[in-house]
């Protein structure tokens, strides 16, 4: 991988896009290794003399699903959510804690399992690193149209907080002002919410022009076995 300059001048015709780039991994040291996610405190080689020590949320990365129903209404399911202490009103999304499960078919999973619900068309919506200060924990927000109900005898039986989360249709604008207002929290429902709402509502873009499904996926770790600037 090529280092790009970080310094860019204002006169300088500049893609406005994010840039992976890898910087030396001098040493890191466990912390923690938890159910889902670790810690550990890496040192870091700035490239320009400087090391730095950074801790990081090592995070297996996660899918979320905008479903749209041909009302341009969205559909959010209610979970418990213990560190904050909260029912909130999210997409169903899921960790991608299976290994060598593709990201589109967690997503399947996920529509079906939390809302019983499959989709004929899926598409990316957009992509997001949800706290890149501290954890390396990407998301992909996927859009799903063409919507079918499971049959009752078919639903999937959810354990702890999924075993009883209700699930509901929104207006897709009643959704955005409900972000607007701050009376929703969960960060890939506010990410995704908006992202539909201009596409949708804003005519920020034609709906013909969101990504495929397939579609490449930024770079997501700063994994510690990669270092000397290989990626």
């Amino acid at each position: 991988m090529t280092a790009a300059p970080e310094n860019v001048n204002e006169s300088e015709d500049v893609e406005l896009a994010d840039v992976a780039v890898r910087r030396e991994i001098v040493s890191s040291k466990p912390r923690f290794e938890g159910r889902v996610w670790s810690v550990r405190t890496d040192v870091v080689d700035l490239a320009d003399g400087q090391q730095v020590e950074r801790d990081v949320i090592a995070h297996p990365g996660a899918v979320g699903i905008v479903a749209l129903d041909d009302d341009l209404q969205v559909l959010l399911v209610r979970q418990y959510r213990h560190p904050v202490s909260a029912l909130l009103w999210e997409p169903p999304a899921g960790l991608l804690d299976v290994d060598g499960e593709d990201p589109l078919d967690a997503a399947a999973r996920e529509l079906y399992e939390e809302a019983g619900y499959r989709a004929r068309e899926w598409s990316v919506l957009v992509d997001t690193f949800t706290s890149p200060g501290g954890s390396d924990e990407a998301a992909r927000i996927y859009l799903a149209r063409g919507l079918t109900e499971v049959a009752a005898d078919e639903r999937f039986s959810g354990e702890g907080e999924e075993r009883d989360m209700p699930s509901r249709w929104f207006p897709l604008g009643a959704a955005r002002d409900a972000v607007l207002q701050g009376q929703l929290h969960n960060p890939l429902g506010v990410i995704g919410i908006l992202a539909a709402a201009a596409v949708f509502l804003g005519n920020a873009m034609n709906p013909s022009q969101i990504r495929p499904a397939g579609a490449p996926w930024f770079p997501r770790s700063s994994n510690p076995q990669l270092v000397k600037g290989e990626i």
